[in-house]
């Protein structure tokens, strides 16, 4: 049975739960990046990136059977896990239920705490960027 989004944030908590300290947990971030699969070079144009981020992420969707597919690079490591998490988060999903989601986890794991105000600001740049291409993804909402 398919996890709901809250229970994908559950999981997520407690991963990083296991981790001591911010170190592990940066380095866990870069390794889920890692497993991103490659993304499509023909979708790394200026109407993919990620607006207000300091770094270069690049985000397309996909609708399939009535779920967005998120499908993400970054050229940071540190970002490119950050947006992998948030694609493990939404993916697989209805629009309505990732443009309603209240994302938790971000605060429960300390990214809103441990992350600079720039990296806060492009995280909240891909949550908006995410959340609005469900909003504007079709009659479901």
């Amino acid at each position: 049975m398919k996890k709901s989004i809250e229970e994908i944030q559950k999981e997520i908590i407690s991963e990083f739960s296991d981790l001591t300290d911010w170190e592990e947990k940066f380095q866990y971030l870069i390794e889920l990046g890692e497993e991103l699969p490659a993304y499509p070079e023909e979708k790394r144009t200026e109407s993919y990136l990620v607006p207000g981020c300091q770094s270069r992420v690049w985000v397309c969707p996909s609708l399939e059977n009535g779920e967005l597919q998120f499908y993400a690079d970054s050229d940071t490591a540190l970002t490119k896990g950050l947006i992998a998490i948030l694609i493990r988060v939404f993916s697989g999903h209805s629009p309505k239920e990732i443009a309603n989601a209240s994302l938790e986890f971000i605060d429960a794991i300390g990214l809103s705490k441990f992350l600079s105000i720039s990296r806060r600001n492009g995280l909240s740049s891909m949550v908006n960027m995410l959340q609005n291409f469900a909003k504007n993804s079709g009659s479901e909402i």
